[in-house]
């Protein structure tokens, strides 16, 4: 059995940081972790231009422990309003990593988002036009399709036209939960990578749903069938590089969650490393783990690999489920696998 496990340095290509108290709490668990994040803009207000982003981008920087070598890059938000021109000038200027479509209503803080694709076309042309990564979080949100289909319906209503209408347009098809999601990224031979989650490799909806509501297992896309499940951990874990790790890490304070209308978010930056490389060792795929969290993301989005190493190492006792996180509002509670996690973070370098 093996014990140790070297790779290369990873990134998060997914995250939530949120502002003020919260983001200062919850940035070092990633810092320590990762090199490189996506930091997700929907904040209140959103990150709706460059100037936005880069007050934004300041915030997170002087939250960074001196210790931490990390880089946010910052996405914009998309709306019918976005202007090309501060797109384009954004990204070639390096402010810019990405931009990120939310159907209104599919998320937390999405109200603000895209209702009619068409309108947002001019924006897609120019991202096509300098190679800017297009960021989508691929759900319908319509009243009459259920829930539990709304990313199998997105595919085909307005990702397949997306893809047709723009064929050279980086697309990151973000948080996949479903066994056509991988399928269609499957299909893709160019341009269309997407992220995984750690907690929808680990869970699917009964972790949500029986025994009794567990809102900590409550997250947007919702975790589906155990099928999905297992299509979304032999993509992680196949070393195919159009899949990468964006964890998806949402905080929110425990009383948000556990309320008559509880907020959509796993917090799960904390403990993700040590529970991916039990994933991968379960199905016998270590040795792949470094292209998930280390490699495959940053050919996609053709920035360097890292250079530092980050080394794990395995204990015959399964380790405990980091504490909760402590904020003056209330407590963060961190993601349980439900499952025994032996693997830990030994080293960074």
């Amino acid at each position: 059995m093996q014990t140790k496990l070297t790779i290369t340095s990873p990134d998060d290509w997914h995250l939530h940081l949120r502002s003020a108290e919260i983001l200062t709490k919850v940035l070092p668990y990633t810092s320590r972790h990762f090199k490189r994040a996506i930091v997700m803009p929907n904040l209140q207000p959103p990150v709706m231009t460059a100037s936005d982003a880069n007050l934004y981008r300041q915030e997170i920087e002087a939250a960074i422990p001196a210790e931490h070598s990390f880089t946010p890059l910052m996405v914009l938000y998309l709306t019918e309003q976005t202007d090309p021109k501060d797109v384009k000038k954004g990204f070639l200027a390096g402010d810019l990593a990405a931009v990120k479509l939310y159907p209104a209503g599919a998320t937390t803080n999405s109200d603000a988002g895209v209702k009619n694709i068409e309108k947002i076309y001019p924006v897609l042309e120019v991202m096509q036009e300098i190679g800017m990564p297009f960021l989508v979080h691929g759900e319908v949100v319509d009243a009459d399709i259920d829930i539990f289909d709304r990313e199998a319906v997105f595919i085909d209503q307005k990702l397949i036209p997306i893809r047709k209408q723009f064929p050279n347009l980086k697309i990151v098809f973000e948080h996949i939960t479903t066994k056509e999601g991988v399928d269609y990224v499957s299909s893709c031979e160019e341009n269309t990578g997407a992220t995984i989650t750690t907690h929808h490799l680990v869970i699917n909806r009964n972790a949500m749903l029986v025994g009794g509501i567990q809102p900590h297992y409550y997250c947007l896309p919702v975790a589906k069938r155990e099928l999905h499940r297992l299509a979304l951990v032999d993509a992680a874990t196949s070393g195919d590089s159009r899949f990468f790790l964006g964890t998806d890490s949402a905080p929110h304070l425990a009383h948000f969650k556990e309320a008559e209308c509880g907020c959509a978010g796993v917090f799960n930056v904390a403990n993700t490393m040590p529970i991916l490389a039990q994933v991968f060792e379960s199905e016998g795929k270590l040795d792949n783990l470094e292209k998930f969290t280390s490699l495959n993301g940053p050919n996609f989005y053709n920035l360097a690999i890292n250079q530092g190493k980050m080394t794990l190492i395995r204990s015959d006792q399964a380790q405990p489920i980091p504490a909760d996180v402590v904020t003056d509002g209330g407590p963060i509670k961190v993601f349980d696998p439900k499952m025994p996690i032996h693997w830990q973070v030994a080293s960074m370098s």
